[in-house]
């Protein structure tokens, strides 16, 4: 076996991995993630699932960042070229609810590990902290960016709408998951137009 071809079926083995490992997550929470429950459903060896990681935590961390790079994906990737401001911000959170029901998803993995680490403090916790504080910084820029267009009514407090829009997005995670309600995400949709639409 060539080295190149080695290396590709590596990165092809740790994507497997991670594909299970967050499909796995959404339902279970990322803690009931375990090795053997992984290696179960990847007809693999315990060592073969760790082996990409080193270790439990470092597959979690993984799976935080493989997240996160697919939200970017989903959401903020097809946004390039759009104008600041209270329209693109719309789209932003119609895209970020279109994802949690869609290829079979049931929820935002962010959001749950979130909730589920919330209390845990350690890397996992600081990874997904990072990652949300990076959407906050987002959020609050384009929110400066409505206002100075005369989007959003003078005096509109940017750290009070910001958390308004958290509760949205998470009553939308918790009616998909929780209630398994067909109707949050357009539900969530309308909430965000309510508060992002001058009257």
């Amino acid at each position: 076996m060539s080295p190149r071809k080695s290396a590709a079926e590596a990165v092809a083995t740790r994507a497997r991995i991670l594909d299970r490992t967050l499909a796995l997550a959404v339902a279970t929470g990322l803690e009931g993630v375990t090795i053997g429950v992984l290696a179960d459903g990847l007809g693999m060896s315990k060592a073969g699932v760790i082996g990409p990681f080193g270790t439990k935590e470092e597959l979690h961390l993984a799976a935080v960042d493989e997240a996160v790079a697919r939200f970017q994906e989903a959401v903020l990737a097809p946004l390039a070229g759009a104008d600041p401001g209270a329209g693109r911000l719309v789209r932003a959170h119609d895209a970020w609810f279109a994802s949690m029901t869609a290829d079979g998803h049931a929820g935002c993995l962010l959001t749950a590990v979130a909730a589920e680490f919330d209390a845990r403090p350690g890397p996992v916790r600081d990874r997904v902290r990072e990652a949300l504080a990076r959407w906050d910084t987002f959020v609050l820029g384009e929110l400066d960016a409505a206002l100075a267009a005369g989007e959003l009514p003078p005096g509109t407090d940017p750290a009070q709408l910001l958390f308004e829009l958290r509760g949205v997005a998470l009553a939308a995670d918790q009616g998909v998951q929780l209630w398994h309600d067909p109707q949050a995400p357009a539900r969530a949709r309308r909430a965000v137009r309510r508060l992002l639409t001058a009257p």
